[in-house]
């Protein structure tokens, strides 16, 4: 089996845990306004590779992947769901350590077990929530939320290490009211594991330029990190009240 690779990363630092051998999927359904990755969207294009020879390059440089691992990103990695399985199942026979980075939008609620064989191979999942708001969702990304929580929630009841990241973006996702209800909503995760807010860039603006593709957020100014600190702090107070709720809760029963 070959899957469509748009690139690797020999010495990624910001994909999951210690230093990591990150694969760019090929191909996403998702159309984020602020997504610095336009060239990972067209499905059926890049690179065909395959599992062993992904594998290959981990171990060209495995010594400095000692405290890290694999990390499938994209584009969006569950769209190639087959070779993504196939690709973490020869990792953990490799005794390497797997981060399925992904939005979850490919997650279907209806058949959750068609990703157990996937999710019994992954060893960390860091999930994309771009809205609480399943409307404001829509209108950020193109697509409903409703899958994606129900990722969430899944991985959840699998015992899966959830890492959440979230992106801070002017006029989107800067309303306090809806940090709470994101916190309130990621605090019922029993394997959360991890937060990471950050703050929206504009660095992906270049390449909407090269492609001419015209960039959604062209006035939107970058954001301070402190403003993703503040947002991160919000949060976390909607996950302590659905922390103290679910405590009651487990009183009374």
């Amino acid at each position: 089996m070959k899957g469509y690779i748009h690139s690797t990363d020999s010495f990624g630092t910001v994909d999951g845990p210690g230093v990591r051998f990150v694969i760019f999927f090929q191909g996403c359904p998702m159309r984020c306004l602020y997504c610095h990755n336009p060239d990972t969207w067209e499905v059926n294009a890049g690179t065909l590779m395959t599992a062993d020879e992904l594998i290959q390059c981990y171990e060209h440089n495995r010594e400095f992947y000692r405290n890290g691992g694999i990390t499938a990103t994209g584009g969006e990695p569950m769209l190639q769901l087959e070779f993504l399985t196939e690709l973490f199942t020869l990792a953990k026979q490799k005794k390497i350590h797997t981060c399925l980075d992904t939005s979850g939008i490919c997650f279907n609620p209806v058949c959750p077990e068609k990703y157990d064989q996937l999710l019994s191979v992954t060893d960390l999942v860091m999930l994309d929530i771009k809205h609480i708001d399943d409307e404001k969702h829509k209108e950020l990304t193109g697509h409903s939320n409703q899958n994606i929580l129900a990722f969430a929630e899944y991985l959840s009841k699998k015992n899966i290490p959830v890492w959440i990241r979230h992106v801070i973006v002017p006029d989107w996702t800067d309303d306090q009211e809806e940090q709470l209800r994101l916190g309130y909503f990621i605090g019922n995760l029993k394997t959360l594991k991890a937060l990471d807010v950050l703050p929206y860039h504009d660095m992906g603006k270049t390449k909407y330029h090269e492609l001419g593709i015209p960039y959604p957020l062209e006035d939107v100014k970058p954001v301070e990190k402190e403003t993703a600190v503040q947002a991160r702090e919000q949060i976390i107070k909607g996950i302590k009240k659905r922390l103290r709720e679910n405590m009651k809760g487990q009183k009374h029963d």
